[in-house]
């Protein structure tokens, strides 16, 4: 099986290569921190892998817990 140019399955896997920007998810996300950008990730691969409502659930996940730790006292908003 030939893999398209730049896919790797591991440092350029085809989910996270393949939006129609030509940017791949960790340009966007590694300025984020690490709640806001595991969330961006499961909606960036939405229906890429395996199921959509899966990947969006976990982005709500991650999205509910940045609100959480936002909220709590004494939070730095960094």
């Amino acid at each position: 099986m030939a893999l398209e140019p730049d896919h790797h399955p591991v440092n350029h896997p085809l989910h996270y290569t393949a939006h129609s920007s030509g940017i791949e998810c960790i340009q966007i996300t590694e300025h984020m921190n690490f709640c806001q950008g595991n969330a961006v990730k499961y909606i960036w691969r939405a229906g890429l892998k395996g199921n959509p409502i899966e990947d969006l659930l976990k982005a709500r996940w991650y999205i509910d817990r940045e609100i959480a730790r936002l909220e709590s006292p004494g939070c730095t908003n960094s």
